[in-house]
């Protein structure tokens, strides 16, 4: 009795990490306003009814998308975050973040561009996960500039949000003009740029 208990409930898990993973390329080809429940509903090959047996709706399925992508962002992040000299650092933070994001293309974009006032709930979500990205990079940007003699008072938080936005910017543009990016040479420009 309880091996045909914890089967079913691996066969749950299993089929939720399958619609997650389904929804989450959706998603990321075609943009949360661009995938409906009945297309993950098919590319899955259950019945919507299924679908909703697992998941209350898109909102929550798109939630459980971005958790999964932030979580992939923060390790991109944390692996910058174990270089040693600081300007190694640097380039490895600005890196990481432009190819996690270049691949994870519409995703990025949905935590750089408001969806529709219709969606609020997603678009505060997003704003809260934007916030903890910059959480993320404000104590490489503080480590920085407390090696700086010259710099008496920086806004470590503006510049993390201002260097965040800048590579936000940057994925949306390469991104809409569909062309692929250096994230090697555009990480050095930025930080001569910013540093």
């Amino acid at each position: 009795m309880k091996n045909a208990k914890t089967q079913k409930q691996n066969i749950i898990q299993d089929t939720k990490k399958q619609i997650i993973n389904i929804a989450r390329q959706l998603f990321s080809d075609y943009s949360y306003l661009g995938v409906s429940m009945n297309d993950i509903a098919k590319k899955v090959n259950i019945t919507k009814g299924a679908l909703y047996y697992h998941f209350t709706g898109k909102v929550e399925i798109y939630k459980e998308v971005l958790d999964e992508v932030f979580a992939g962002l923060s390790s991109a992040i944390a692996k910058a975050a174990d270089e040693k000299d600081t300007k190694r650092k640097i380039f490895a933070l600005i890196k990481n973040y432009l190819d996690f994001g270049f691949k994870e293309k519409n995703l990025i974009k949905a935590l750089t561009l408001k969806l529709s006032p219709s969606n609020r709930q997603i678009n505060a979500y997003i704003i809260e996960l934007r916030e903890q990205a910059i959480d993320l990079i404000q104590p490489v940007i503080k480590e920085i500039f407390s090696n700086e003699k010259t710099i008496k008072k920086i806004d470590s938080r503006m510049l993390s949000s201002l260097l965040m936005g800048m590579m936000d910017g940057l994925l949306l543009e390469y991104s809409l003009l569909d062309k692929k990016i250096n994230s090697e040479k555009v990480s050095n420009q930025i930080i001569t740029i910013l540093f």
